[in-house]
């Protein structure tokens, strides 16, 4: 105790004064030698220190929220609710930061446990705030009180990202994915809405450091004038976590000094990782492969990798979601079997989970595991060999995209290898857009046969394709019309009309369930219908999730497995992959096969690529 009573300079009374309001009028008061001697004055004990204290200050209380006025000031004519006001005050300041030192990063665990909790840090900052000079321990606790803040700040965002893309917030790299997070609100909620909930944010950002500098501040005050008891408090407080940590008792707290340790290790990490990266991008066993070698066994095939939105292992195997969806995967291989293909399915572990779904068709594509936006534009600047680029690349090919989620230029087609790309600007759609997708998934299929696979060509196609009408918020859903019916997409409005409001299905979590099933029913619907319907002889489909839906959907510590499908009319094409052990049918068990995402691209060139006794189909188209 003698360590921090002895080592800060005692409070002495003209402070007091000064922080319980302003001076009474008349010349100052004499202030005696001995009132700065005594270490204990501040602590209110005996009648030294009392000696030198006016009387209306004596009577205020202890903190002086209060401003004095005309007629002796409102502290004197009113001190029970002056003191009322303070103690309400400090209590509301004690409590802003002790909650901002035990918060989880995570809505999952925001119980009342989870602040019933001791935290080491607020032991520390006390104990460092005794022993500082005046001056300095008022610029600490106010650099502590926004550092404090911006903390806070940072373990919301952690508890949305966690909520939607199920990881925490990264403070380097993912900046960029507030621009996504508003165009959801918008869908979701409208415009006024999410401009709202902007500005909300906007107030909060500068709102909560310098919230937390005043509590920081005053708590710092409040130790000024209680040296003593702050010094027992700090000590009982220091010897309880003491025991409870080596007791494994979780009211020992620690997260604030966890979460800055995981900060500066992401920030490391995130600085590091360019090198890393590049050393990973640098293998490439296909990088000089002749095209002559390349996807020998797919010459004369029409080939159409399509990625579909949020189909991840949740669709086809949680009890909630999976019996609609199976439904339809099962009625599917049936439907198709009896149009004489056959289909082999797996699972991909997805490298992002929630969202971020360029980042699962890079890693898918190049064979490298793209987690991030950095590896993203690495990546996408580089002359890697994609899988798509490989068709190109062999010239046995016209390579095509069908992106309805593009909505401006989109450069990295040229890294992927196609050589004309249809987005949501040129589809011909006239029709309305469902939420976050432009183009209903029907049409986007439509607008495919239409403009390329309906039409006669010198070489055969490979196509990549994108079904966004799974894509959150899941509502309004799109249904499936004639194929005829179609047209320019006028035919949704009405759809539209009668589908579910967003704003209704997100106020309960089963409906969310219910309706992202029913949003990959569709897909999958879509899908089926349009193989049955237009696919050929030398048709080849590879269909996959991009990633899981977000927790909301799958739970907490869900897989980031997605369903894949490889679909063929051709036996030879799926006789190439029968050593993978993948599973009969449309739908994957649970007990399917299951690989990194990234491993696909050299396992599919691999299996496609010259064969011992092999002859490559016919290119005729």
């Amino acid at each position: 105790m003698a360590f921090f009573t002895n080592s800060r300079p005692p409070q002495d009374t003209v402070e007091a004064t000064t922080e319980e309001g302003p001076a009474p009028e008349g010349p100052p008061e004499h202030i005696p030698d001995d009132a700065t001697t005594d270490g204990n004055t501040d602590t209110g004990s005996g009648t030294e220190g009392m000696a030198t204290v006016p009387a209306h200050a004596t009577r205020s209380g202890t903190t002086g929220d209060a401003s004095d006025g005309a007629g002796g000031g409102l502290r004197a004519r009113y001190p029970a609710a002056a003191r009322t006001v303070t103690w309400v005050t400090t209590a509301l300041a004690a409590a802003l930061v002790l909650s901002a030192l035990v918060l989880p990063d995570q809505l999952s665990r925001l119980t009342p446990g989870a602040f019933a909790r001791i935290p080491v840090e607020g032991i520390l900052g006390a104990a460092v705030l005794l022993v500082l000079p005046l001056k300095a321990r008022r610029v600490a606790a106010v650099l502590a009180g926004v550092v404090l803040g911006v903390l806070t700040i940072l373990d919301f965002l952690d508890m949305g990202f966690y909520s939607v893309l199920d990881r925490p917030f990264d403070p380097v790299l993912d900046w960029g994915l507030f621009a996504d997070a508003e165009s959801f609100l918008r869908d979701s909620v409208g415009r006024a809405g999410a401009i709202g909930a902007v500005v909300l944010v906007l107030l909060l950002v500068v709102a909560l450091p310098l919230l937390m500098a005043w509590a920081v501040v005053r708590l710092s005050r409040l130790t000024d004038r209680h040296a003593g008891a702050t010094v027992q408090g700090t000590l009982a407080l220091g010897t309880v976590w003491i025991i409870c940590m080596a007791l494994g008792v979780p009211v020992a707290s620690r997260s604030t000094a966890e979460s800055v340790g995981n900060r500066v290790e992401q920030v490391n990490a995130d600085l590091n990782d360019n090198r890393a990266f590049a050393k990973e991008a640098a293998v490439d066993p296909f990088r000089n492969t002749p095209a002559d070698q390349l996807l020998t066994g797919l010459r004369g095939k029409d080939v159409i990798f399509t990625f579909i939105e949020s189909y991840g292992r949740s669709a086809v195997q949680d009890p909630a979601i999976a019996p609609g969806v199976d439904a339809v995967l099962a009625d599917g291989t049936s439907r198709l079997r009896a149009a004489g293909f056959s289909s082999r399915s797996a699972f991909l572990t997805s490298p992002t989970a929630g969202g971020g779904s360029w980042l699962a068709h890079s890693t898918l594509l190049s064979g490298l595991w793209i987690t991030n936006q950095q590896r993203y534009r690495s990546v996408t600047s580089s002359d890697r060999l994609t899988l798509t680029g490989a068709f190109r690349r062999a010239a046995a090919w016209r390579t095509v995209g069908i992106m309805p989620g593009v909505t401006r230029a989109w450069p990295e087609a040229r890294f992927f290898g196609l050589d004309n790309v249809y987005d949501s600007r040129n589809l011909g759609y006239k029709g309305p857009k469902f939420s976050w997708s432009p183009v209903p998934d029907q049409y986007s299929l439509s607008s495919f046969e239409r403009l390329e696979h309906g039409k006669p060509g010198p070489k055969p196609l490979m196509s990549e394709i994108i079904l966004t009408s799974s894509h959150t918020p899941w509502a309004p859903i799109p249904e499936m019309v004639g194929w005829d019916q179609v047209g320019n997409g006028s035919e949704y409005n009405a759809i539209k009309k009668a589908g579910e409001n967003p704003k209704d299905v997100w106020k309960d979590p089963a409906q969310v369930r219910t309706q992202y099933g029913r949003s990959i029913q569709y897909s999958l619907n879509s899908l089926i219908s349009y193989v049955e319907k237009y696919g050929k002889d030398n048709t080849v489909l590879v269909f996959l999730g991009d990633h899981q839906p977000a927790p909301i959907v799958t739970g907490e510590n869900a897989s980031r497995d997605v369903p894949i499908t490889i679909v063929a009319h051709d036996p030879a094409v799926l006789d190439r992959i029968s050593s993978w052990g993948w599973q009969d049918g449309l739908k994957p068990g649970p007990d399917a096969p299951v690989w990194r995402m990234d491993t696909f691209r050299n396992r599919f060139l691999t299996a496609y690529g010259p064969q011992p006794g092999a002859s490559p189909s016919p290119s005729s188209r």
